[in-house]
């Protein structure tokens, strides 16, 4: 069944939801795509969403940090609902045990598996999985479409790997994760739809959990994920998220959602 996974976005030590491709190292740089765009920047904490989470029982969330600034933001996190939640956003095979030790249930990792020109280092993932085990460990597999097809993306999704989103990756790195994070970079903040080719491969893929993020406008969307990706794949929300400033969902919807599918 595909279920709805909450997010709690973190950049400069706030909760804010950003369109992923204008993403950099600094909020005055400019990408091809153009100057930081912001959607969202919220006036409660990491640790209010976290509560709220789970109180609703939503687990299995992510806690992502874009960019410095944002541990204590995340620890707080992490410690308002002990084991319910993952993180990301600089993590390495240095630091990765010290998340867990903060509450995370899974750490969530794309940069430290690629050397600084995104040439994918294997070795770095089974060192990695032999740290922390693969049941507590999620590739984050965010990508970009180009002429190759999709392409994984790091260090925020400024970079582009050579690693490609396809099911010989997928089979690849499937025994060392207990979960794929997959952004589509190309819509991540947009609100004007999903990937539907991105999902309708991970749903044919579909060997281990799954959650897809970005473009989500409105409930139709959600239930398109389900659809389309024969109810594999789970799905975040952000920008058209009402917790998050938006009016294309409403979270005591995306709640509905999951109360009727665990009746299931």
């Amino acid at each position: 069944m595909t279920f709805f996974r909450p997010c709690i976005d973190l950049h400069e030590g706030h909760v804010k939801q950003i369109v992923g491709g204008t993403l950099c190292d600094s909020h005055e740089c400019v990408t091809e795509e153009g100057d930081l765009v912001v959607n969202f920047v919220s006036e409660r904490s990491a640790a209010w969403y976290a509560e709220k989470y789970q109180s609703d029982s939503l687990r299995g969330g992510h806690v992502i940090q874009l960019g410095a600034g944002n541990e204590d933001a995340a620890i707080s996190a992490l410690s308002s609902f002990p084991g319910g939640l993952q993180v990301g956003g600089g993590v390495t095979q240095d630091n990765a045990t010290q998340w867990l030790d903060r509450g995370a249930s899974h750490v969530i990792v794309t940069s430290c598996l690629f050397d600084e020109e995104g040439h994918f280092l294997e070795q770095k993932l089974i060192e990695l999985e032999r740290k922390i085990g693969a049941s507590r460990l999620v590739i984050d597999l965010s990508c970009k479409r180009t002429e190759r097809g999709w392409m994984v993306a790091m260090d925020r999704w400024q970079t582009l790997t050579n690693l490609p989103v396809t099911f010989e990756t997928l089979d690849r790195l499937a025994g060392y994760c207990d979960e794929f994070l997959i952004h589509a970079a190309d819509v991540e903040g947009l609100c004007q739809g999903v990937d539907v080719e991105l999902i309708d491969l991970l749903g044919t893929w579909s060997k281990i959990p799954m959650t897809y993020a970005g473009g989500v406008a409105s409930m139709d969307d959600i239930r398109l994920v389900s659809e389309v990706s024969k109810h594999k794949v789970d799905v975040t929300v952000g920008s058209a998220l009402d917790l998050f400033g938006g009016d294309g969902v409403a979270y005591r919807e995306l709640v509905d959602w999951n109360q009727s599918r665990n009746l299931n």
